[in-house]
């Protein structure tokens, strides 16, 4: 899939309000907007642009939070979710708010999961590293939720503006 340079500079502007956002709530523990901009660029725009997006948001705000193995995995986790949203864009055609505001909820436990898993690979326990992590998938999920319900209709409408294709809205599902 060739990107036009329109589509290029929407994701890098996504990627730099995703990166510093991730940045500014940092201090809040796994609460941050990278995941819910990841599932709503997905949910829009599609799978191929999602997965940019997170590698695009990984590199960018681990720049300034610190680089190391775990980047790789962010990249694949944050991208798995973007491609998840991505597919979910592509079928669901009624009811796109409580879809997705529910995979943001999921999306937070399968990221923590996602770790979890690399951490047995690497350790060989994983009920450890899971359950240790659980309260921290909760944040990420309740933290996922807020940042959908906030950023869902500017999104919305950014994406009206500025992506071309037909974009699933609310009105779009009440005439359907």
């Amino acid at each position: 899939m060739k990107l036009s340079t329109h589509q290029l500079t929407l994701i890098a502007v996504l990627a730099a309000m995703s990166a510093v956002g991730r940045i500014f709530f940092q201090q809040v523990p796994s609460g941050q907007p990278t995941t819910a901009i990841i599932i709503l660029s997905g949910f829009f725009l599609g799978p191929t642009q999602a997965m940019i997006l997170a590698a695009l948001t990984t590199y960018l705000s681990n720049m300034m939070m610190g680089m190391g193995l775990w980047t790789l995995w962010q990249i694949l986790a944050w991208s798995m979710i973007g491609l998840i949203a991505g597919l979910i864009g592509k079928v669901v055609k009624k009811h796109a708010y409580p879809v997705l505001i529910s995979f943001g909820v999921l999306s937070g436990f399968i990221y923590g999961l996602f770790f979890a898993l690399i951490n047995f690979m690497v350790s060989g326990k994983f009920w450890g590293y899971y359950l240790a992590g659980v309260m921290f998938d909760l944040n990420h999920a309740i933290s996922n939720i807020i940042f959908i319900v906030v950023l869902y209709k500017p999104f919305l409408l950014l994406f009206k503006r500025f992506n071309h294709q037909q974009v699933r809205t609310r009105a779009d599902i009440k005439k359907r």
